[in-house]
């Protein structure tokens, strides 16, 4: 099954690029590897604000994770030339998850980016390496943000 066809199957329609709100780029590509710009979390277009272990709980850290995978997705998109067949392997993760210095479940936030990939992907393209940190405090309030590197086929 192809990536859009997983998309579609579920319920997913991926965003524009999202204009950066400081001074970075998008995504960058060097080689057949295309580092993305950190995304933080939207909740109807909006950040999605929120500490975890204090007004936020894991299951909506979750949520929001998934919420960045999306944006990551459709950036990744553009990245690829406009077609996520072009997309090798997804090589790695990181997550910055707004938490509490006692929460302790960034890991389990992060894996609502990590399974949509795996979802959207499948095993062989979108198994990864990861890293998930607790930060004190992100861009806006938001919860998480979180970046992608990954690997495209080589174009002649």
């Amino acid at each position: 099954m192809s990536v859009y066809a997983r998309l579609s199957e579920l319920g997913i329609s991926l965003p524009p690029v999202a204009i950066p709100a400081a001074a970075y780029v998008p995504f960058v590509q060097t080689g057949q590897l295309v580092f993305l710009s950190g995304h933080i979390a939207k909740k109807d277009g909006k950040p999605w604000v929120g500490q975890l272990g204090v007004d936020t709980d894991t299951t909506t850290g979750q949520a929001a994770a998934r919420a960045v995978a999306i944006d990551l997705i459709g950036t990744l998109q553009a990245a690829a030339g406009g077609d996520l067949g072009n997309v090798k392997r997804i090589v790695k993760v990181m997550s910055l998850v707004n938490s509490a210095p006692n929460y302790t479940e960034h890991h389990l936030v992060t894996n609502g980016c990590s399974e949509l990939l795996g979802e959207v992907f499948g095993p062989e393209v979108g198994a990864h390496a990861r890293s998930a940190f607790g930060v004190a405090q992100l861009p806006m309030g938001c919860c998480v943000e979180i970046e992608l590197i990954a690997e495209l086929v080589a174009v002649a």
